[in-house]
């Protein structure tokens, strides 16, 4: 085995493993070629290695590209659960697209940045100034109907399976369930309808890491979005269960079978030095 990671906070204690600086990519072109793995790399990083280097990186690229916009993320989840999609509106921010949503919307209802996480760039639009206020931040609107909801679930997917699921209930100040923006964390048992969603979003689209928010109304599901880079505040174990889980994931998919790696590894296998 033999792995090359970009983030040492989330791969501290692998063996044979590389630490690397992002920036580090370019002096490190043997290495990465020789790599089973290429272990959380920067979203700028992706398309080098994927395409020029042939890397098979972790996360998966699904999990990257997905992950990386709430339209895109949107979109596929329309696409594969539309029942279990909120209703959204994505259009380009214009005089005439915003005063038809404001027409048209349900009030209230939420309004998000195309690219934002743990609850930051997500707002409640109650009035004509919240929305005046959210038009002047973005260049894409992004509007989804407020579901009636006082909490919603975090499932954690690694590979294809579960390894936390948990309520997040409503922080203090209303409207947010992020643990990040006060949110409680409750471990109560939580829906098998909600884990089921979870799961079958994760092996439809192909991605293999992330922590996907899912809300119930009444006994129906639905996806809120998914996080791939998520927080370890709720899962049993903390950081040191969530390795273990993602080491044992990586050693079980060692050997590439997919279409696009027929003939890895064809050079020469390297020790990679560890660095601490």
């Amino acid at each position: 085995m033999s792995w090359v990671s970009f983030n040492v906070f989330r791969t501290l204690g692998f063996a044979d493993t590389l630490q690397l600086k992002p920036e580090e990519v370019f002096a490190h072109r043997t290495e990465i070629s020789a790599a089973d793995w290429v272990l959380y790399p920067e979203y700028w990083q992706l398309n080098a290695l994927i395409y020029g280097l042939k890397a098979r990186v972790f996360p998966s690229e699904a999990s990257y590209r997905l992950g990386h916009n709430k339209i895109e993320m949107t979109r596929a989840f329309e696409l594969v659960a539309p029942a279990n999609t909120p209703v959204t509106r994505i259009l380009a921010n214009t005089p005439e697209n915003a005063e038809i949503l404001w027409e048209t919307m349900d009030h209230p209802f939420v309004a998000k940045l195309p690219k934002a996480s743990q609850g930051n760039g997500v707002w409640l639009i109650e009035s004509a100034q919240d929305w005046r206020d959210y038009l002047e931040r973005t260049d894409v609107l992004y509007v989804q109907e407020q579901l009636p909801i006082d909490r919603d679930i975090r499932i954690v997917v690694v590979g294809d399976q579960v390894i936390a699921s948990y309520w997040r209930l409503q922080a203090a100040q209303g409207f947010y369930n992020n643990v990040s923006k006060g949110g409680f964390v409750d471990r109560s048992p939580v829906p098998q309808a909600a884990i089921d969603l979870a799961l079958y979003l994760a092996r439809t689209l192909d991605i293999n890491h992330a922590g996907f928010d899912i809300a119930m109304v009444g006994n129906h599901p639905y996806v809120l979005e998914f996080n791939r880079l998520f927080g370890n505040q709720g899962i049993e174990g903390g950081d040191a269960h969530l390795r273990a889980v993602i080491r044992e994931y990586l050693l079980q998919h060692s050997v590439p079978t997919g279409p696009n790696f027929p003939s890895r590894p064809t050079a020469p296998r390297r020790r990679l030095k560890r660095v601490a």
